[in-house]
């Protein structure tokens, strides 16, 4: 996974997510394409899913559902538009192969492979020092306004 040059910074990232401190599990914004989008975060000691120096797995899916609620968030604003909401409706083939430590960067991966209306069905990928730690297909429904 090639990291490009940071898009959004972690001072700005709360502009195209809908989640708030102490619950933000990405710190950049990293590169997005037209079905691809990837992020990264810094493992640290006061993150509420770092339990005994360790990042665990509901921090991972989290990381995740965020990675693609920041593509979604910044195609919108690119557009005008608000960042929306999203919801998480399912998890599928989820595979942990390892858990980030204090101090380590993980970087985030999340490729489209259908959109139906407010609808997307994604697939998530978390990396740490070359090494794949996570894997998942997610369902993401997106509140819609009235």
């Amino acid at each position: 996974m090639a990291l490009n040059k940071v898009i959004i910074p972690k001072s700005e990232i709360t502009s195209i997510i809908p989640q708030r401190p102490p619950f933000v599990m990405i710190d950049e914004l990293v590169h997005v394409a037209e079905n691809r989008t990837e992020t990264s975060m810094q493992i640290r000691e006061d993150n509420v899913f770092v339990e005994h120096g360790v990042f665990l797995e509901p921090g991972l899916i989290e990381n995740i559902a965020q990675t693609a609620a920041a593509c979604a968030g910044y195609v919108s604003l690119s557009k005008g538009k608000d960042a929306p909401v999203g919801y998480i409706g399912a998890v599928r083939k989820l595979q942990i192969d390892g858990l980030p430590k204090l101090g380590q960067k993980i970087n985030t991966e999340i490729t489209i492979e259908h959109r139906i209306a407010e609808v997307s069905v994604i697939t998530g990928k978390v990396w740490c020092d070359g090494e794949k730690l996570a894997e998942c297909e997610m369902k993401i429904f997106e509140k819609v306004d009235d």
